[in-house]
């Protein structure tokens, strides 16, 4: 590796947003780290705060609280695609908050790999909330909904 190759790939890296490149050719081996742009300059450390004067009576540890059970059951993406609430887009959505659902009822398409994927209610309840916008992307396992059950669903 000569030195007009090295200035080459350095031209081509200063257009793009890469920030760590290697290159291994025979025994040369190229490493470049880019830092980022302008770093500002660290603040000083902040004196330290005055001490708080001791208590006489030590208070004893509040109780460990619980984290209460959601009363939602959370509708979740199968697949990995995009969201849409409304078989097509000039159609009413499916479901709008508020809306009673019963177990089994579509809800909203996931469009994975061009295959349109309906996206159904395990739980019959009440549509709590919408947590995804239209035509938004969606992740395995990503919350879509929280439908509040009915008296008799478990949440």
């Amino acid at each position: 590796m000569n030195l007009k190759e090295i200035r080459e790939i350095l031209e081509l890296l200063k257009g793009s947003d890469v920030s760590e490149f290697e290159l291994g050719r025979g025994d040369t081996m190229l490493k470049l780290r880019r830092g980022p742009a302008n770093a500002p300059a660290l603040p000083p450390p902040a004196p330290p705060a005055p001490a708080a004067p001791a208590r006489a009576a030590v208070e004893p540890p509040a109780a460990a609280s619980v984290p209460a059970k959601p009363t939602y059951k959370e509708i979740v993406s199968p697949i990995v695609g995009t969201f849409y609430r409304a078989p097509a887009p000039d159609a009413a959505p499916f479901v709008e908050v508020g809306t009673r659902v019963v177990k089994g009822q579509v809800l909203c398409i996931v469009e994975a790999m061009k295959i349109m994927n309906q996206i159904e209610s395990d739980t019959t309840g009440t549509i709590a909330a919408i947590i995804v916008e239209n035509a938004q992307p969606v992740a395995y396992g990503q919350a879509l909904f929280h439908v509040t059950p009915e008296e008799g669903q478990a949440a």
